[in-house]
């Protein structure tokens, strides 16, 4: 039965095994069972799926996963923990640790072996530091992914769900709307961790598109186009494209591609929606 939800048990396993927190690895462990509860409803677990967690911690979120999912594997960095993980994950015989650092482990192979290649769910309480490079790299390099479904910083979540206009819009979320629909789905206070950040955080859970929503020819290439359009947020769109020296674009054809589409030349890069960036990239690239 999962126990570490609670905070004394939490405190139990940490004083056994005289463990300290590690500042470099983010560690804020969960101690809300109504929280872990809102989490496994959200990602929607049942016996068919296989599940990724990355940065398990103590196990508290572990123990929910394994008495839900079929299997799970759990992606730790801190070796300090395994021996941890060992103990309070021994009475599940579903879950598999590794020792490893999430952004080297080859996710495509291990959806190979562990689900035949059918597409996984990722869930985690991710380290707020790291957030935005695991979750582009799960999708950028293309694992089967069914969803993923994470306790992040609330204004990180804000700015994946965020839409044109808005103060929050901007290169993370129009990748995150590529390749999936963005739903928060629970706010969760300080209060309900251990130690306690010092922000807010939000449980978002990103269901994964079958098909892309967007047609583009080239999709490193839009991705280097929207890069450019948020790097100078205060610029013009053309003069944000024409100033980026790693783009083979100048002003004057950011100029006319802009003016085709039937926008303004003065526009900004956080007014454009995701198709209409995508079909500014495929202009940019024939032009």
């Amino acid at each position: 039965m999962a126990t570490l939800g609670i905070p004394s048990n939490t405190i139990e396993v940490l004083q056994k095994y005289h463990f300290n927190f590690q500042k470099k690895f983010g560690q804020n462990f969960l101690i809300d069972t109504h929280v872990l509860e809102k989490i496994m409803n959200a990602a929607q677990i049942s016996k068919d799926d296989c599940v990724v967690e990355v940065g398990p911690g103590i196990g508290t979120m572990t123990q929910y996963l394994a008495e839900r999912a079929g299997h799970v594997v759990a992606v730790e960095i801190d070796k300090a923990l395994i021996p941890i993980l060992s103990d309070t994950l021994s009475a599940y015989d579903n879950v598999e640790v590794i020792n490893e650092d999430i952004l080297k482990v080859d996710l495509n192979r291990l959806v190979q072996e562990k689900n035949g290649g059918r597409p996984i769910k990722i869930v985690a309480n991710l380290p707020y530091y790291i957030t935005t490079p695991i979750i582009m790299g799960l999708f950028e390099s293309h694992v089967p992914l069914e969803s993923v479904t994470v306790m992040v910083q609330k204004e990180v979540a804000d700015r994946m769900q965020a839409g044109p206009g808005t103060k929050d819009y901007g290169a993370l979320s129009l990748a995150v709307q590529y390749y999936s629909e963005a739903e928060i789905v629970a706010n969760v206070p300080p209060n309900c961790f251990m130690p306690r950040p010092n922000v807010g955080s939000a449980v978002i859970r990103l269901t994964c598109h079958k098909d892309c929503p967007v047609k583009v020819t080239d999709e490193k290439w839009m991705f280097r186009i929207i890069r450019a359009s948020f790097n100078q947020r205060r610029k013009t769109l053309q003069n944000g494209l024409g100033n980026d020296a790693s783009l083979p674009v100048t002003k004057e054809q950011a100029k006319a591609v802009i003016e085709s589409m039937g926008l303004s030349a003065t526009i900004r890069g956080e007014a454009l929606s995701l198709a209409q960036f995508a079909e500014l990239a495929n202009r940019l690239k024939e032009a």
